[in-house]
């Protein structure tokens, strides 16, 4: 059983266990399934608050049919697999897809960041996008613009003079730092409407605690993401220059 597809009545106790509270492991042990199974299921059909069972049967049973219908591609260059399971990839990259819908990015948006967060270069072109996601070119400009505004991708141009679409350690960098910019914009504006609504009102007091708090959050985040770039991101080979350079200099 622990190996075979989900049945309609397993998904039933699942939403059951959701409904009750209960943590994935706990669903996974009274149904005798690995708990990355139970993770699995629930977040690529709507998440613990979405989740519903007969909608999740029909959406595998659809998603089975469509493999059986699919032809197999035809000849073209691809980069190697790394051993790794086919069914597995996707499987994960619709949980990937799923949770970042969750956190407010639109559903072809998340595609498109999850295609290139999997992808090993960490870079596709256009084309390529419009490949793996299987939707039109207007479908694939309209994902990167929207995410190339909120700093989550990056353009560059490779060897061919081909534009390709971005998500690297600079990218995280640059989305953060955006992120915290951003919360440092509504407590400026939280603050100005202290003025507006008289200071020691009940509003402004309101407004003057969620400006202090988000201004704490958004220092404390541009100095973690300074932290960790500097920790995390630093080139071996120019950690270890320096300490050559240093060694000369003795």
């Amino acid at each position: 059983m622990p190996g075979g597809r989900l049945t309609q009545q397993e998904r039933q106790q699942i939403a059951l266990g959701l409904a009750d509270g209960l943590a994935y492991a706990e669903i996974a042990r009274r149904l005798d399934r690995p708990t990355s199974t139970i993770t699995r299921e629930v977040m690529r059909n709507g998440g613990p608050t979405g989740y519903r069972a007969d909608l999740a049967h029909r959406a595998t049973e659809r998603r089975a049919h469509r493999r059986r219908q699919t032809p197999p591609p035809g000849p073209q260059t691809s980069s190697p697999d790394h051993g790794r399971d086919a069914e597995a990839v996707r499987e994960y990259e619709e949980m990937f897809t799923t949770l970042l819908m969750q956190q407010g990015l639109p559903k072809m948006m998340s595609r498109v960041l999850t295609c290139l967060y999997t992808a090993d270069a960490g870079s596709l072109t256009a084309s390529e996008l419009v490949q793996r996601v299987q939707v039109s070119p207007a479908s694939i400009s309209k994902a990167i613009a929207f995410l190339e505004s909120q700093g989550l991708i990056r353009r560059e141009r490779d060897e061919r003079r081909r534009e390709r679409y971005v998500v690297d350690d600079d990218v995280f960098y640059q989305g953060t730092i955006a992120g915290a910019r951003a919360n440092a914009q509504l407590a400026e504006v939280a603050r100005q409407g202290v003025g507006v609504l008289g200071p020691g009102s009940p509003a402004a007091v309101r407004l003057e605690s969620i400006a202090r708090f988000v201004d704490f959050i958004a220092e404390s985040i541009t100095r973690a993401a300074e932290q960790a770039r500097e920790i995390l991101y630093t080139k071996p080979d120019a950690a270890s220059g320096g300490t050559d350079a240093a060694s000369d200099r003795g």
